[in-house]
C-alpha cells in the first residue's frame, strides 16, 4: 500500500515539472513557482513514505530475529529435556556393566578366533627340521653348480713347455664319468641317511 502511494507521488511531482516548465516558457514565473512548492511538498510526502517502509522493514527484520531467537532456545530446552531424560534412565554402573559385557564378549571372540585357527595334529611341522632340509638341498644346488662349472671349462694347453701326458688334466669325458659317479654316491647316502631318520 505505502509502494502505491509512493508511486503516486512520485507521478504528481513530475507533473508539477512538467507544468513548471511550461509556466516559464509562457513566461509565468509565479506559477512555475507554485508548481515547484507542491513539487517539494510532494518530495516531503514521498521521503516520509519511504521512512515508513524502512520502519516496517526494520520492524520485520526485527521479528524475524526474535522468532529465529525463539526457536533456538525452544529447540535447546527440548534437547536439554531429552539429555535430562536419558541421563535420569542410565547411570555409570550401567555403562560400566555394559562396557564390561562388550569387552567379555570380545575376549570369547578372540579365544573362538584363536582356537579355529591353531594348526591340527596333521599339519603340526617342526620348523627347524625344514631349516635344516632347506639349508641341505641349497647345498647340493652349490655342489651341482661347481661341478658343472668345472666340466665345462675349457682345457688349456701352454705349447711354450713339452706336454707331460701322464700329468695333463682328465678330458671332459673322464670328468663327466667321475662326477656322475659322486652325484650316485652322494644320492646313496641322503637315502641312507633319511631312512636312519624315519
Amino acid at each position: 500500500m505505502l509502494e502505491k502511494k509512493e508511486k503516486m507521488l512520485e507521478k504528481k511531482a513530475d507533473s508539477e515539472v512538467e507544468r513548471a516548465k511550461q509556466f516559464i516558457k509562457a513566461n509565468n514565473k509565479r506559477a512555475a513557482m507554485q508548481c515547484l512548492k507542491k513539487k517539494k511538498l510532494y518530495d516531503v510526502q514521498i521521503q516520509q513514505i519511504r521512512n515508513f517502509q524502512l520502519r516496517v522493514q526494520d520492524q520485520m527484520v526485527l521479528l524475524e530475529g526474535a522468532k529465529a531467537t525463539t526457536d533456538t532456545v525452544d529447540a535447546l530446552r527440548t534437547g536439554a529435556a531429552a539429555i535430562k531424560k536419558m541421563q535420569q534412565e542410565m547411570n555409570i554402573d550401567d555403562v560400566d556393566k555394559t562396557m564390561g559385557e562388550i569387552h567379555d564378549q570380545v575376549d570369547d571372540l578372540r579365544q573362538i578366533q584363536e582356537a579355529l585357527s591353531a594348526p591340527l595334529g596333521v599339519a603340526d611341522f617342526d620348523e627347524d627340521e625344514l631349516e635344516e632340509e632347506l639349508l641341505a638341498l641349497e647345498d647340493d644346488d652349490r655342489v651341482e653348480e661347481k661341478l658343472q662349472e668345472q666340466i665345462l671349462r675349457p682345457v688349456t694347453v701352454s705349447t711354450s713347455q713339452p706336454v707331460d701326458h701322464a700329468r695333463q688334466p682328465a678330458s671332459p669325458s673322464s670328468r663327466l664319468l667321475a662326477v656322475s659317479q659322486e652325484t650316485k654316491e652322494k644320492e646313496e647316502l641322503d637315502e641312507l641317511i633319511a631312512e636312519m631318520a624315519i
